[in-house]
């Protein structure tokens, strides 16, 4: 018996470590986010509060160095341009640690932001506040986030879509389709899916 006991507490450990390992622990997608300050491209300081007319936002946590994230920025110039207009903007943030990636420094953003013609706010999260706060794990992990009583409540997390490789072979686009779904007065469906990428390293 206490074999048994003992074989069952190690396997339960075992699994636990795999999930923080992952990054695949439940995520509370009624999670609010506080509003932040942060640093664009162009020089100028963004938050939240900028856009006083946003019914949401589309998050997306990038960076330079990434195979990953280099897969998605035309896709999410595509969403920004198609969603601002209906009051959800996409804002991109880097919150990479640059004593780990030399080229996730902030004139390596502008250089890249420019190079390709980002119609979006890059963001630099040097202090990785806003990585904390949003939980964010990898890159790109997307996040929408809705405006509720005043608060910005976060309604999905994880993927863009399910095909980084191919565009136009994703099945599901994970993004798009819970910002539809919040537009119509919906609740989303698929809440939260795997974000595929490079870790975030945060410093503690």
């Amino acid at each position: 018996m206490i074999r048994f006991v003992q074989r069952n507490t190690y396997y339960l450990l075992l699994l636990l470590l795999s999930f923080v390992i992952s990054g695949a622990m439940p995520f509370n997608s009624e999670k609010i986010i506080a509003d932040f300050k942060l640093k664009n491209t162009d020089g100028k300081l963004v938050s939240l509060a900028n856009y006083p007319t946003a019914k949401g936002f589309i998050i997306v946590f990038i960076c330079n160095h990434c195979p990953f994230a280099k897969l998605y920025p035309e896709r999410m110039n595509e969403l920004n341009a198609k969603y601002q207009s209906f009051g959800v903007p996409l804002i991109a943030i880097n919150s990479t640690d640059t004593a780990v990636y030399e080229d996730d420094g902030y004139d390596k953003m502008i250089t890249k932001a420019t190079n390709e013609q980002f119609n979006f706010p890059y963001l630099y999260d040097n202090e990785q506040t806003v990585a904390k706060n949003f939980k964010a794990i990898r890159t790109p992990h997307a996040f929408v986030i809705w405006k509720e009583n005043g608060n910005w409540v976060v309604k999905y997390n994880g993927a863009i879509d399910d095909n980084g490789a191919e565009p136009k072979s994703a099945k599901h686009h994970f993004v798009a389709e819970a910002v539809n779904s919040l537009l119509s007065g919906n609740r989303v469906e698929n809440i939260s899916t795997k974000s595929i990428g490079c870790q975030i390293h945060l410093r503690r």
